[in-house]
């Protein structure tokens, strides 16, 4: 069950370019979208618990740090370095720098929580990085406009995506539920990113144009690619090691994939099919 529900957080994650699409249209950056995301997601879960689930609320004051681990420097360091590695090389490029994430994801767990490095990761780490590589089109696309300081921001955005499983590990050996973990990793990432967005700024764009629709890609982007899959992700890490979760969430970039071609009928090329097949490899394996 645990690798049903890490499949289903990445191909929710997937969709996520249906949404962000929807939203740039606003004339708002990615940083922006990525503050909405989490006060949004903040806001409407927050609703929740107050009507249905108080308890789930109750955080211990000295677990604090594990919540900061996954809402500062997992959600929102990624973030930052991802969307700027977007900025100083390409799309391609910071996807496949941001599925370097097992490789962090492996290392940590093995010196953190004793999880044995295995032959069968290790290579099906190397397939879904290379995988990944395909379909953003970094292998056999054309070409790629490489920094090096731009390549080691987007590393910073593999290890502050995997930061997630390692930190999220802590808070279940905790005894936290999903769905206290998701939250507060929400409500953390949501406060540091008021100071690097102007959330004045980020109203008046989405108030342009027609606000019924905005408002729909805002609740979209907050339930369907941030509430929902952050959940599964967090369940699936409750029944399967992080090591295995980070290589089975390499399954966004080829149901993004999916549905460009399904919604925006982007037409898949030789490298791409070559990348999802990769990855399929890599998740058949474990």
């Amino acid at each position: 069950m645990g690798t049903l529900f890490v499949i289903l957080a990445g191909s929710l994650w997937g969709a996520m370019g249906i949404f962000v699409r929807g939203l740039a249209k606003c004339g708002l950056s990615s940083i922006e979208i990525c503050f909405i995301r989490m006060v949004t997601a903040v806001f409407l879960m927050t609703i929740y618990f107050l009507i249905f689930k108080r308890d789930a609320l109750k955080i211990r004051l000295k677990d604090i740090w594990v919540f900061v681990g996954t809402g500062v420097l997992s959600l929102t360091f990624f973030g930052y370095c991802y969307f700027t590695t977007i900025q100083m090389t390409s799309m391609s490029v910071a996807a496949v720098l941001l599925y370097t994430s097992p490789v962090f994801v492996l290392l940590l767990s093995a010196i953190l929580f004793k999880e044995k490095i295995t032959k069968k990761k290790i290579v099906c780490v190397i397939i879904a990085i290379l995988g990944c590589a395909f379909v953003s089109g970094i292998i056999g696309g054309n070409g790629a406009n490489l920094s090096i300081i731009g390549i080691l921001i987007g590393l910073g955005s593999g290890l502050g995506y995997g930061l997630y499983s390692i930190f999220g590990r802590y808070a279940i050996n905790k005894k936290y539920g999903a769905l206290t973990i998701t939250y507060y990793s929400f409500l953390f990432s949501a406060v540091a990113l008021v100071f690097l967005t102007n959330p004045v700024q980020v109203v008046q764009k989405l108030s342009t144009g027609d606000v019924n629709i905005n408002i729909c890609y805002v609740i979209g982007t907050s339930i369907v690619v941030t509430i929902l899959p952050y959940i599964f992700y967090t369940i699936g890490l409750t029944k399967i090691e992080n090591s295995k979760a980070a290589v089975l969430a390499c399954i966004e970039p080829i149901m993004a994939t999916a549905f460009g071609f399904i919604v925006f009928h982007e037409i898949l090329s030789v490298t791409e099919i070559v990348g999802v097949v990769l990855v399929i490899i890599a998740i058949i394996m474990l």
